[in-house]
């Protein structure tokens, strides 16, 4: 059944005028009457009652009216859903992360996409180190992962957003609390608290750089699946950590951070995606990103 018919069909039965029906149509009266005609052919009914007075609907075009009034209602919306979404103003955007390294990051860009595409839906993916992000981008499980930009990945665009600085972590009693700075080499003895090893955690791998640099391969005693976990357990005693300045709102009785001695070991923070990713709403995403997360000044 051809769509003009149907509309030729709700213009005459909603100006019971054939003449009025073809003017709104902008088309000539002859070709709307036969529409008609071949739609009632089609049908195998009459639709209109019509002399050379007037037009009426017979009981079976009443009955035809209203669900042909959908169909084109339900078309119209899904012709204006095709194209809202294809430019990206509707749809789904997997975004992976990593707890409270993205504690500031991860809610602003939630709250400008919500404000400026409401349409388009995050689904966030926690505990995605940033190693392992960047591999499940490269691979399409997800459009879009907070990393570091550690490695590279043929296909996959890095945008740095930000900066953070590895301090030190370590129950308050401890005697190394008392420093102003922690000299790394002055943690060769103490157990730590780590990421599992093989997750992906750059931080991990960051640390043992860090330690290995100084002589010594860091001793877990430990191992946690995220920051707030972590650092919960060097405030029971546990052990000790490195970790990173976007931790420092994470505050427990029996914690306290200390910058490390020497030059400062930074770390950057980046959004990853493939540049070949269709994903219209990921491009919308992308443009509120440039805005809520635009990339720093960053230190020499």
């Amino acid at each position: 059944m051809e769509l003009r018919r149907l509309v030729a069909f709700v213009a005459v039965a909603e100006e019971l005028h054939f003449g009025r029906a073809a003017k709104r149509l902008q088309m000539a009266q002859p070709p709307l009457s036969q529409q008609i005609r071949q739609l009632e052919k089609e049908l195998g009914v009459q639709l209109f009652e019509r002399n050379t007075r007037s037009v009426k609907l017979t009981s079976a075009g009443q009955s035809y009216l209203e669900p042909v009034r959908t169909v084109l209602k339900d078309l119209d919306l899904a012709t204006r859903a095709a194209k809202a979404a294809g430019l990206g103003h509707y749809g789904q955007v997997t975004v992976g992360f990593a707890g409270a390294s993205s504690h500031e990051s991860l809610p602003r860009l939630t709250r400008a996409v919500r404000a400026v595409h409401p349409g388009i839906e995050l689904v966030l993916k926690g505990q995605t180190y940033a190693n392992a992000g960047l591999a499940r981008v490269a691979e399409g499980s997800l459009d879009l992962a907070f990393v570091r930009p550690s490695a590279t990945h043929p296909g996959v665009r890095l945008r740095v957003i930000g900066e953070e600085e590895m301090i030190c972590a370590l129950p308050s009693y401890h005697p190394l609390a008392q420093r102003d700075r922690i000299p790394i080499a002055a943690l060769a003895e103490e157990p730590f608290v780590s990421f599992p090893a093989n997750a992906g955690s750059s931080l991990r791998d960051a640390t043992f750089q860090a330690c290995d640099s100084t002589g010594f391969t860091p001793r877990v005693v430990q191992e946690a699946p995220d920051s707030h976990t972590i650092l919960a357990l060097v405030a029971a005693g546990v052990g000790v950590t490195l970790t990173l300045t976007s931790c420092l709102h994470v505050q427990q009785t029996g914690l306290v951070y200390r910058p490390l001695a020497g030059p400062p070991i930074r770390l950057q923070a980046a959004l990853a995606w493939r540049t070949d990713n269709p994903s219209a709403a990921l491009r919308s995403v992308l443009a509120v990103a440039e805005e809520a997360l635009p990339t720093p000044t960053l230190s020499i």
